[in-house]
Order: structure tokens, then sequence, then C-alpha cells
């Protein structure tokens, strides 16, 4: 009688069942010709078992996610604090001309010179690209007001930070633009808003090309919550920070496509 494998699956390759039975095989030795090793693998199929069970162990499933995924959405405007539909739309369409020129004029930027002061820190260095975009003040703490006999007489980048100009950011590959990106947005997650962090994650996301990879797509969405975080604090709807932490919001959420951290109509 035939198995119900051999019932439903067609023959592949003919084969001379002969005299011979599954008992006369010695599966220890080569086969001899081909019918023999057919036979040989016909015999070692019907061998095995028709339903195998996976001994797994629990604890080990539940010892080390390897997927992390942001679901979470963004804290709710206070009343007031979100900004209308038509100013979303219109910010939007400006950042898509500003992405579109930076494109057209990369290679201009990139070709004009550095000033020698402008040291671009190496892709890894963390600390450095803090430095480098905030500011040796900003990034060590310490207060950025002075009175008039104080004011430095020359601008020194190195302790306001560099602005993200074109000739700066038209450097940046996309592996740097992520990894300078997730810098200061980790930088953010602890501190206070500033102005210097605002400009340069602008430039930053104005250089993310699209598709997004599955880092920038988290990254992105931890500012927009960031953001939103902090906008809920604010006491003020004439706080300096809130156009800024709005426009943010509205990048990640409306030209970034993570429509579930957008802000809706009041």
């Amino acid at each position: 009688m035939k198995s119900d494998v051999e019932e439903l699956m067609p023959r592949l390759l003919p084969m001379e069942c002969g005299s011979g039975t599954g008992e006369d095989l010695d599966l220890s030795g080569p086969p001899r010709n081909p019918q023999e090793y057919l036979r040989q693998v016909q015999l070692e199929a019907s061998l095995c078992p028709e339903v195998v069970v996976a001994q797994i162990d629990p604890k080990k499933l539940r010892k080390k996610q390897t997927v992390n995924v942001s679901v979470a959405g963004c804290h709710a405007a206070p009343v007031g604090f979100s900004p209308s539909l038509r100013w979303q739309q219109q910010q939007v369409s400006n950042f898509s001309e500003i992405r579109q020129s930076i494109t057209r004029h990369r290679k201009h930027w990139t070709s004009q010179t550095l000033d020698d002061n402008v040291l671009m820190p190496k892709l890894t260095d963390e600390e450095g690209w803090k430095r480098f975009c905030l500011g040796e003040k900003v990034y060590l703490g310490t207060s950025s007001t002075h009175t008039d006999a104080e004011q430095e007489p020359a601008l020194d980048y190195s302790k306001m930070g560099f602005p993200p100009f074109l000739s700066i950011i038209s450097r940046l590959n996309q592996s740097t633009v992520l990894m300078v990106l997730e810098i200061l947005i980790g930088w953010f997650e602890e501190r206070e808003f500033v102005p210097q962090l605002g400009r340069w994650l602008y430039a930053l996301l104005a250089c993310l090309e699209k598709p997004l990879l599955p880092e920038a797509h988290s990254s992105i969405r931890q500012l927009a919550r960031r953001c939103a975080q902090l906008r809920s604090t604010l006491d003020s709807q004439e706080d300096d920070k809130l156009p800024a932490l709005n426009l943010l919001i509205c990048l990640v959420a409306r030209y970034f496509e993570q429509n579930d951290l957008a802000d809706q109509q009041e």
C-alpha cells in the first residue's frame, strides 16, 4: 500500500521497484547503482517521523528583544499651542523647496573651501559633534549671557557652535547625517531646547534622504515626541521655543509621513 505522501505527490524520478525489499538495503554503505540510491532515500524518508516537535526553552525567548518598534504617540498640545493645518502645510512646502535647493547646489557648496577654524569631528566622535554643533557654552552648560564689557571682540564659533552652513552640511554623507542627528536628539532628551540645536536639527532633516532607514524612522519619531513633551510644559503661547517645537513636530509628522504624531485641528 502506498503512503499518503506517495499518493499526493507526483513521482519526479522513475524507479523500478524490483524484487528487493527495504530490509535488503545496507544504509551504512554507498549505493551501487542509481536504483539502489533512490531506494535508500525512500527508506530513510519512511523512517522519519511525520510530525516533529521542537523543544524550545521559553526563558530564551524572553532573554532579549531584537526589534524596537516605536508606537507611542506625542503628548497632545495644550489648547491654543498647536499650529493650524494651513501653517503646517506652508512649512512642509517651504521645507520641500529647501531640500530641493540643497540637492541642486550640493556639488557647488561641497567645492567651497572651509575656513581654517572649521575642523569637523570624526564620524563616531559624539562629544566632538556636540561641541561642534552646539558650542562649548551650551555643551558645558555655562551661561551664555555677558555684559558689554565681557563681550568677545570676535565671534568664536568654537564657543558659540558652528551654524549648519551649506558648505558644511553638503559635505555630510547619509551615514554622518543620521549619526549626528541621533547624537543631537539624544542630547536633547535630557536637556532644554536651544536655538543652536534647532538650527542643526532642521538642517539635518533637510539632508535626510527618503525613504527613511529604520534607524532614521525611530530617531525622528523620538525627536517629535520630545518636542511635544517639552511643548506641553510651556506656560505661555508667547514662549520663544513654541514655533520651533511646532515646526519640528510638523516636519516629522507631515513631511516624513509619521501621521499619527501630527497636530490635529482644534
